[in-house]
């Protein structure tokens, strides 16, 4: 067998812990207790190198923004969060389902960094900092800023010269009370008031470049920004590529966890499978219950696990809230476990049936009709009374053969009854005994190999087994992978639980009535106007919309001009342009676009002052010329090469050729994927904040740093895009029919 049962458990049970601890039902209370959980960490922050160095067993996701960890947590999929002190303060604030643990993990050093090679100017920051901490200005700084109520902050900045050289100051402007965007559109907040008082006494102009935080050290590098103030923590790797100034703040880093609801307390009920929608599910990794769980629960926090002993598990120990698993297994492992119960009623019931070889047909055949036999017997009933209705567990006397062609059988040893488990050091079950009678009826010695489920379908594929001997439910998605038999047995699927958050088991209380609806539709109002009216912050979406269609139709237009110029290149039959023209497309649909962006803007034009905004239209433009130049070659080259000669032999040029026959209808075959690369990039732009650029995405980061509400800014965004993206297939499908010889033609007839 596999392994021995003791080893099995303490296998399992350390599995569990790591996969599934983040679904705790029990509160947070100390970092302790996250050593194995779900943590969310900003990407490019000292919070990573935290959470490897004292969580090395937790689950670390990283996140370009605070708000976004924060969605992920709303969202059930993080336990907690590391972040910076003032932040947390501010977002608890905001969102009081979560709370500070009074643990610190560090105390960090704040300073401001600066290119390496400019001790000048260290010094002198480092001076006027000194002065700011003698006369009193950091303190009183941090007493209005970093305040523990919703009281109004108070700005103090000086006046800042309007001529001169000016400072360059990036920050990443969504970490209030730090840096963020005021009513005004200005930076502000601590650091925005400290870059303020440092231009004044240097005599400069100010200028803030707002990015995303790990886009600020290679900005420094490039000399795209001159310092970087903005809650920054000088650490030894920081200071392998930047200098830093003495610290002007002590920072903090601390875990930002949800509270406990009253219902977590006293535990919570499930009543029917509507219950679900919003709680962690155990489901065996890759089965059909993954499949169903992620399409009927979206809300839900999957937990997959690599066998059915783990899903147990996980709901035994409260890692997950319910499992799913069929009916007939179900029915005999709540047996063994009292404490366990299923809700009631069955999610779904569905035929299973054995997996073979697609082309293997002969012994999916033979197998279909040894089970049509044994159902006209009677001996299927026999099983089924065996196994199902009496719920045995001895193996009848069978003949193995044991000589023979080899029969390879997949399966899950611990599946459970009735279909397979180990009994005494041998397979047991109604599957076990269906492949096993099968066996010595085709006069084949029968091999049985204990695998993951996960593994199965690629066994039967690379032909290392013969059959898939578990009851797989039948769906189109593993049609295209195996082959069927005959349904050998119809099994339902269900929740279970532990019997303490199932309502069938609890005195029944009645329901109140809540008015449910009205506090949705409340709560949408007053995001509405949080989010887009206050402050007038849909001018801020208003500026990001006009600067993403602006990089997006002008991309295009370079792109397209571009892409007509690669692709002539490309059809050429002289190597000396169609080499640098297969390169190029090569290069360019090889590389990330979002790489590529960066290395645009601060490596090629490192040294030249230009426009955030025109060099994302230059690298979408160049990127989207790649992918332009092979639609347009496609299309071309669709067009029978007789056209272009008959055209010629009509008394046209071949430019003539090309622009009157084949140019037209180029243009009405390329259009459907052109329209389709065209809305992709729309979508990509939202990657410019990574150069300091305004669009919509980073819009929504910036009404999200200040209204700390995770979601609605992303709902209104979402559909922002959709209406560009609707509009502009609109127009693209206009263009489809003015170049359609038909639809002119019914136009003119209908004139007529």
């Amino acid at each position: 067998m596999k392994r021995l049962i003791a080893v099995i458990l303490l296998t399992i049970t350390t599995a569990a812990l790591t996969v599934c601890c983040g679904g705790q039902g029990s509160a947070v209370e100390t970092p302790k207790d996250l050593e194995q959980a779900r943590l969310g960490v900003m990407v490019g922050t000292t919070g990573e190198a935290i959470a490897k160095a004292r969580f090395p067993k937790a689950d670390v996701k990283s996140f370009d923004d605070i708000m976004d960890a924060v969605a992920a947590m709303k969202a059930g999929q993080l336990d907690a969060v590391i972040t910076a002190l003032p932040t947390s303060v501010n977002l608890v604030k905001h969102n009081p389902e979560f709370t500070i643990l009074p643990d610190q993990l560090a105390d960090e050093k704040t300073a401001i960094a600066l290119k390496k090679g400019n001790p000048e100017m260290l010094a002198r920051l480092n001076a006027i900092i000194a002065e700011f901490r003698k006369d009193g200005t950091l303190a009183d700084m941090s007493a209005r800023w970093l305040k523990t109520d919703l009281s109004p902050y108070e700005d103090k900045s000086p006046p800042v010269p309007t001529e001169g050289w000016v400072l360059k100051v990036g920050v990443c402007a969504t970490r209030e009370p730090m840096n963020f965007v005021d009513k005004d559109g200005n930076v502000s907040g601590h650091d925005g008031e400290l870059a303020r008082r440092i231009a004044a006494k240097l005599g400069r102009p100010l200028e803030f470049q707002n990015m995303k935080f790990m886009a600020l050290i290679p900005a420094l590098q490039s000399g795209k920004i001159d310092v970087i103030i903005t809650g920054m923590t000088a650490t030894d790797e920081r200071r392998k590529s930047v200098d830093f100034t003495d610290h002007y703040f002590n920072n903090k880093q601390v875990l930002i966890v949800r509270k406990p609801t009253a219902a977590e307390e006293k535990g919570f009920m499930l009543a029917s499978p509507e219950d679900l929608k919003d709680k962690s599910i155990g489901v065996l990794l890759g089965s059909v219950h993954d499949g169903y769980a992620t399409r009927t629960f979206p809300r839900a926090t999957i937990l997959r696990y690599k066998s059915p002993t783990d899903v147990i598990l996980g709901v035994k120990s409260g890692r997950a809230d319910a499992g799913l698993y069929t009916l007939d297994e179900a029915l005999r492992f709540l047996k063994i476990h009292p404490d366990l119960g299923l809700l009631e009623p069955s999610l779904t019931s569905e035929p299973v049936a054995m997996g073979f070889n697609k082309e293997d047909n002969e012994l999916r055949t033979a197998f279909n009709s040894y089970l049509k036999k044994i159902k006209e017997n009677g001996l299927y009933d026999e099983m089924i009374k065996r196994w199902m209705t009496d719920c045995g567990s001895t193996m009848p006397e069978i003949q193995r053969v044991t000589e023979g062609e080899l029969l390879t059988v997949g399966l899950i040893s611990d599946c459970g009854l009735p279909f397979t488990t180990v009994k005494d050091g041998q397979l047991v079950g109604f599957n076990i005994e269906l492949l096993d009678r099968f066996a010595a009826e085709q006069g084949r010695k029968v091999e049985y190999l204990d695998m993951e489920f996960g593994s199965l379908i690629g066994a039967l594929a690379a032909k290392k087994i013969d059959i898939i001997g578990v009851s797989l439910s039948i769906t189109e998605e593993r049609k295209k992978s195996i082959a069927f038999s005959n349904p050998h047995y119809k099994q339902g699927t269900v929740a279970f639980a532990q019997k303490k958050n199932l309502a069938r088991y609890q005195k029944k209380k009645p329901k109140e009535h809540d008015g449910r609806l009205r506090v949705f539709f409340a709560k949408v109002g007053e995001s509405f106007y949080n989010n887009i009216i206050l402050e007038k912050r849909y001018l801020l979406l208003w500026e990001g919309l006009k600067t993403t269609v602006e990089i997006s139709v002008f991309a295009t237009l370079v792109g397209t001009l571009l892409g007509g110029l690669v692709c002539y290149m490309r059809m050429s039959r002289r190597k000396v342009l169609s080499l640098p023209a297969r390169v190029y497309i090569s290069l360019l649909r090889g590389v990330p676009v979002l790489v590529f962006l960066m290395i645009i803007f601060y490596v090629v034009f490192a040294s030249i002052n230009i426009s955030p905004v025109l060099v994302s239209v230059i690298a979408f433009g160049l990127n989207f010329a790649a992918y332009a130049a092979e639609i347009f070659r496609t299309g071309i080259e669709g067009i029978e090469r007789g056209q272009s000669e008959a055209g010629i032999a009509m008394g046209f040029t071949r430019v003539g050729t090309f622009v009157s026959i084949i140019l037209p209808q180029t243009v009405q075959r390329v259009l459907p994927v052109y329209k389709g690369e065209f809305i992709s990039m729309l979508k990509a732009t939202s990657i410019v904040g990574y150069i300091a650029v305004q669009d919509l995405t980073k819009a929504s980061d910036i009404i999200r740093s200040r209204t700390f509400d995770a979601f609605f800014p992303l709902f209104m965004v979402a559909a922002l895009y959709f209406v560009i993206s609707w509009l502009l297939i609109q127009f693209m499908d206009y263009l489809a029919r003015r170049t359609d010889p038909k639809f002119r033609r019914r136009r003119q007839e209908a004139a007529a």
